[in-house]
C-alpha cells in the first residue's frame, strides 16, 4: 500500500471518528425522577417511552428515575405506571432542552380519584380507584357504617354494567408482622366483597387480592402515611 494511500485512509478515519463522536455529542436526553405527589418520595415505577410520530423507537425502564436519548431530535411520548397510583402520560420535547443539552421532567404521580366519585363516569378496563371512604375498625375487618354509601355505590355501578368484573385489592401499613398483615387484607376485601353481594352484585363479578404491607404509598415514619397506606382500591378488569 502506497503511503499516499495509506494516509488518505487514516486521514478518512478521522474524519469518520470526529463525525460519530460529534453526533453522540449532540444528542439530546431526556432525564427525571419519578416522586409521589404527596409525599415527595421516590416512587418505583414501569417507564414506557416512543417516539412521535410513528413510535419506531421506544423504550421500557424500571425504576424511580429514567435517563434516555431522544434521537433525531423527535419528541417522544412518556407513560409512567405505578401500583396505586394513576398513570401519568406526558409530551418530551427536544426544543426544551436546557444548556447542558437535557430535557428534565420530574414526574410526581397521585393517587386514583375515589370510587365515590367516578363509580358512574370510569368504566375503562384497567382503572384503579380507591375506595376513599371505606372505613374497618381498628385491626378487624368490620366495616364501618359510614362506609355503606360508598360501598352501595359500587352496587350500583355493578348493577348499571352487567358485562363489568372487578378486583378487590386490599392493603395494610408495612408495620407489624407481615403474615398477619396480608391476612388482615385478605379478611378486608372479603368483607367488601361479601357486602357487595348482599347488595345484589354477582360472586363472579368480584374478585379480590390481598397484598398485606408490600406495596405502600409512603415509607414515611409517620401516622398520616400510615393511614394513607391502608387502603382498598377497586381494578377493573373487563366491562
Amino acid at each position: 500500500m502506497s503511503k499516499v494511500r495509506f494516509l488518505l485512509m487514516f486521514v478518512f478515519s478521522l474524519i469518520s471518528i470526529s463525525g460519530f463522536c460529534q453526533g453522540a455529542d449532540s444528542l439530546i436526553y431526556a432525564q427525571g425522577k419519578i416522586i409521589n405527589g404527596v409525599t415527595k418520595e421516590p416512587i418505583v415505577a414501569k417507564i414506557s417511552y416512543q417516539s412521535l410520530p410513528f413510535g419506531s423507537r421506544v423504550g421500557l425502564i424500571s425504576g424511580s428515575s429514567f435517563s434516555f436519548p431522544l434521537f433525531d431530535n423527535e419528541k417522544y411520548s412518556i407513560t409512567i405506571d405505578a401500583p396505586g397510583f394513576a398513570t401519568s402520560k406526558y409530551i418530551l420535547d427536544p426544543a426544551e432542552a436546557n444548556g447542558e443539552r437535557k430535557v428534565i421532567r420530574d414526574i410526581e404521580l397521585n393517587q386514583p380519584s375515589g370510587a365515590t366519585h367516578n363509580a358512574e363516569t370510569t368504566h375503562t378496563v384497567g382503572k384503579v380507584m380507591r375506595l376513599d371512604d371505606l372505613i374497618f375498625q381498628a385491626g378487624s375487618a368490620k366495616i364501618a357504617s359510614s362506609s355503606f354509601q360508598e360501598l352501595d355505590e359500587v352496587a350500583t355501578m355493578l348493577k348499571n354494567n352487567p358485562r363489568m368484573v372487578i378486583q378487590l385489592e386490599g392493603h395494610t401499613d408495612y408495620i407489624g408482622d407481615s403474615k398477619a398483615n396480608l391476612k388482615l387484607s385478605e379478611e378486608r376485601v372479603t368483607a367488601v366483597k361479601n357486602y357487595l353481594v348482599s347488595k345484589g352484585s354477582g360472586k363472579s363479578k368480584i374478585k379480590t387480592k390481598a397484598f398485606g404491607g408490600t406495596v405502600p404509598l409512603s415509607r414515611e415514619n409517620t401516622e398520616a402515611a400510615r393511614q394513607m397506606n391502608r387502603r382498598v382500591e377497586l381494578r377493573v378488569l373487563a366491562n
